[in-house]
């Protein structure tokens, strides 16, 4: 657990820029956006597999929360996540249509751990996810529970006041929805280990939180 002044807050899913350009405008809040490595540049050259690449954003993801960590600002912002590997490989094996096993999941969970043991990164205080409202009020959150999404299934499950949904249907509103839950931000237990996070992905369903979205939306 981080003990410096800042919140560090994650923002997962779709980031649009006139989102980070209105969440940055406020005097509280900065933005530590992941640095591309130099091997990522080689890396397209030459041609290398997804998997290189995923290592690449692992590794930006981790340096960009490093930083934030060391922020002197109330709120320090980071649009990318060690995780996103691991939860879009998690979400790609509810895909029916594809079936795909969780090899490739085990294979990002185990990149992602090692890189967390080894000290590279920690999780954040908190989760912002960005959605788009397809639905009104209770109804979106019960969908989005429902739906193999890593962040308001297994992640949300660990720690529920910890992830937080901010939907909403244009950028000008998703900016006002992240400013707002950043101010309303509740205090819970911090996360326990990762290694703990993967074992609950590994053995979570979408719907399995389907009678418990009253408990998960405070």
């Amino acid at each position: 657990m981080r003990r410096n002044s800042s919140t560090v807050v994650v923002l997962a899913g779709q980031v649009p820029g006139e989102v980070l350009a209105a969440a940055t405008r406020s005097l509280n809040v900065t933005l530590y956006r992941p640095q591309a490595p130099p091997a990522q540049e080689g890396a397209a050259k030459n041609g290398t597999g997804p998997e290189d690449g995923d290592g690449d954003s692992l590794a930006a993801a981790a340096a960009a929360l490093q930083r934030a960590g060391r922020s002197t600002s109330p709120y320090a912002l980071v649009p990318a996540d060690p995780l996103a590997v691991v939860a879009a490989r998690w979400q790609e094996m509810w895909d029916l249509s594809k079936q795909p096993g969780p090899a490739a999941f085990e294979l990002a969970a185990a990149q992602a751990l090692a890189a967390w043991r080894a000290g590279q990164f920690e999780l954040p205080d908190y989760y912002l996810v960005l959605a788009q409202e397809t639905a009104a009020g209770d109804q979106l959150d019960r969908d989005a529970v429902q739906s193999p999404d890593f962040y308001l299934g297994p992640l949300r499950s660990v720690r529920p006041h910890r992830v937080v949904l901010v939907p909403a249907t244009e950028p000008a509103q998703q900016a006002a929805g992240v400013l707002h839950a950043l101010g309303s931000l509740r205090h819970g237990p911090w996360w326990p280990g990762l290694d703990q996070v993967i074992e609950t992905a590994r053995r979570f369903y979408p719907a399995s939180l389907a009678g418990e979205n009253t408990v998960l939306a405070q």
